[in-house]
């Protein structure tokens, strides 16, 4: 069977190209999906940014989620059959107009879902869910804090804790999402966030109320000023750090350096006089329990949380467009790549900020031959300064002069 992907070597978006090729049969145990809708992740971005621990070596095929009709089915596969309409999660390999996979990733797509919808709900559910009922400890008349309420993700978090009988505060970058989320969503309070005001205005949502559970997708400041406010007993639940992301075919080097030196720091021994709790959660860990999925999934299901919100549509051709709208943060809702139609939403062009490039590296090489300074003086005093400082001028200028990755 003939196909076509998206693959690339990490490292940069540009090295994301479109290959023909040939699909074997599926094994005893795989069935053959012709996909129709394929979703986005913010995985999606640092595995081909190369900054992701679980990018596989080599040449990969992104995408972790999609959605579409069985084509073929495997001697064991008994679940199944030739013409289902399924959802499903596959361990990076979704960017495809077919594939091949366990028959056990694959759930019936809902009746009246559409295949983009199908393609926007299993790795937003379960992230959402597993972060409020297992890890968060969720109860109800509890209040949450949701970062970046407005993607694909927290949407369906909002929704879950709502169910759950909490008191749900969301938070967004911009004041145009805020109405979409009151109005349409059923956030109880949304916060535009501020760095100067968060800590004030986040009080001000609580109106007295304890806080006891935060979902933690940004990091940084926000991370800070949350945990500080955070009730005794409370946790944190942290499962990405969206502010690494920048639009752009590499990363922002730059950028990750700061974020990465100011990162929050987290003291196990005073925990318990904080009397608090930080957990880390990635979706992509719990693939291999297929069983503990499926659990969650009927749990899910008889919450009855809704049709998920799909923000934007592309078409398969536009796919690398799709990852740079994403990368912007000016989406809400879910992005969605259709293989076998046309765009139902258009897309935003994104336009990089002018940057007098001279004075900007003069700057970057005056950072990063500090930093190496302190590495080599207070780490191993075994590289002296000249050379450490001659290797960070060499590698920020080459990156430079390969530069199309600018700050933005």
């Amino acid at each position: 069977m003939q196909y076509q992907s998206y693959q690339l070597r990490a490292g940069s978006l540009k090295n994301l190209q479109k290959v023909h090729a040939t699909l074997p049969p599926p094994a005893p145990h795989e069935v053959t999906v012709a996909t129709e809708a394929i979703g986005l992740n913010f995985a999606d971005i640092f595995a081909i940014w190369g900054l992701y621990g679980a990018t596989p070596p080599g040449v990969f095929i992104p995408g972790l989620e999609y959605a579409g009709t069985i084509v073929q089915v495997g001697a064991a596969v008994a679940t199944v059959k030739v013409g289902d309409k399924i959802m499903g999660l596959t361990r990076f390999g979704a960017y495809t107009t077919h594939l091949n996979i366990d028959h056990r990733y694959v759930v019936p797509l809902p009746a009246g879902w559409s295949f983009a919808q199908g393609a926007a709900y299993l790795v937003q559910a379960f992230t959402a869910y597993y972060a409020l009922k297992e890890l968060g400890n969720l109860k109800p008349g509890q209040t949450v804090l949701i970062h970046s309420a407005a993607g694909g993700v927290v949407i369906l978090a909002g929704r879950i804790a709502k169910k759950m009988g909490a008191y749900a505060i969301g938070t967004v970058g911009n004041s145009s999402k805020v109405d979409f989320l009151l109005q349409e969503e059923g956030y109880d309070q949304v916060i535009v966030r501020s760095q100067n005001t968060f800590t004030e205005d986040l009080k001000k949502s609580l109106g007295g109320r304890e806080l006891n559970l935060i979902l933690d997708s940004i990091g940084g400041k926000y991370f800070t000023m949350g945990f500080n406010v955070l009730a005794q007993m409370g946790r944190v639940v942290t499962y990405g750090s969206a502010r690494y992301a920048s639009v752009g075919d590499r990363p922002n080097y730059l950028r990750l350096l700061y974020y990465f030196l100011t990162r929050p720091k987290v003291d196990p021994q005073k925990l318990p006089e904080k009397n608090k709790g930080v957990l880390g959660f990635n979706l992509i860990w719990l693939y291999d329990r297929v069983e503990l999925m499926n659990e969650l999934l009927i749990e899910l299901q008889a919450m009855d949380i809704g049709v998920p919100y799909v923000g934007h549509t592309f078409a398969f051709d536009e796919l690398p467009a799709a990852v740079k709208l994403f990368m912007s943060g000016k989406t809400m809702g879910k992005v969605v790549v259709v293989v076998n139609g046309r765009k139902e939403l258009g897309h935003q062009k994104i336009i990089p900020l002018p940057i007098k490039k001279n004075g900007l590296v003069i700057l970057c090489r005056t950072i990063l031959a500090h930093f190496f300074e302190l590495i080599s003086i207070r780490l191993t005093r075994q590289v002296h300064i000249s050379v450490a400082i001659q290797f960070a001028e060499e590698r920020i200028g080459q990156v430079f002069d390969e530069a199309d990755f600018l700050p933005r």
